[in-house]
């Protein structure tokens, strides 16, 4: 069967888009990232499933990304587990349990993630929460990534839903980020939320 998703290199004509945003983000001082980080907890904190669902999952923040190290002591607090992602050798995601101390090395990308075993790595489908890092937003529910396709695969069993479920997708952007539409692919997985240091814009369908 033919992989959907594009290549990093070619099939999605966002690039130029997403190479824009990429700068503006990167341009960013350090102590804007920090102001941000701390105002972007409070936006989280009106998803009613971050408060209470047990696995949470998120991202080491890596270019500019908005960092979620604040988020931290609230899931302590509540007594929620933090995931990172780990990325497979076919390109889709599990998640692996992470708090501070726990050892991280570089992936074959850089990307810091979790020393883990086996047996500790959960499939997308038994995160509850997940933060998206994300290049660009819309507020039809589409998100901009890097273009490598691995939270769409990962996620791709969300993409026929016509309410929320689980996982609750939350996609984690400085609100910057925001533009005006995102051309949707075939493979794209639509957004629930997405949390900015300002605002939490909600794109769940309304209550019947």
């Amino acid at each position: 069967m033919t992989d959907p998703s594009p290549s990093p290199a070619s099939a999605d004509p966002r690039a130029a888009l997403r190479k824009e945003l990429r700068s503006q983000r990167e341009a960013l001082s350090a102590s804007e990232r920090i102001a941000a980080a701390n105002g972007l907890v409070a936006q989280l904190e009106r998803i009613p499933e971050f408060l209470t669902d047990r696995r949470v999952a998120g991202y080491w923040a890596i270019g500019g990304e908005l960092p979620l190290l604040g988020v931290m002591p609230g899931l302590r607090a509540r007594d929620q587990i933090y995931h990172l992602p780990v990325a497979g050798a076919d390109r889709r995601l599990r998640f692996a349990p992470w708090r501070p101390g726990v050892e991280i090395v570089p992936n074959r990308y850089g990307i810091p993630e979790p020393v883990a075993v086996e047996a500790d790595l959960l499939s997308p489908s038994q995160i509850d929460v997940v933060l998206l890092p994300l290049l660009g937003f819309d507020r039809r529910g589409h998100r901009l990534g890097f273009g490598g396709g691995y939270y769409d695969r990962s996620f791709e069993f969300l993409r026929e839903r016509s309410d929320v479920g689980k996982p609750v997708l939350v996609g984690v952007g400085y609100a910057m980020q925001e533009v005006e539409a995102i051309d949707a692919m075939p493979w794209d997985v639509s957004l629930d939320y997405v949390a900015t240091e300002r605002e939490l814009v909600d794109l769940t369908p309304p209550l019947a």
